[in-house]
């Protein structure tokens, strides 16, 4: 079965979550304390860093290593 929106908790103990919408997968983070800045970008190996001040959301490039089972 196809979902539209599919998401799942974090295991480390963190305020965030997995997503997966329309294919597009990543995952959001609330930081507690520090502050990544206001609207920076990240490039890493295998996401796309993406900071909100506290907020960060992480997004999966379209190539690259496979992340298994991801977000549904």
């Amino acid at each position: 079965m196809f979902a539209i929106v599919a998401t799942k908790p974090l295991n480390d103990r963190t305020k965030g979550f997995r997503f997966n919408i329309l294919g597009k997968k990543g995952l959001c983070r609330l930081r507690k304390r520090d502050s990544r800045g206001w609207f920076k970008y990240e490039p890493l190996d295998t996401m796309n860093a993406y900071h909100f001040g506290r907020l960060t959301i992480y997004l999966k490039h379209a190539y690259g290593r496979k992340l298994y089972h991801f977000a549904g």
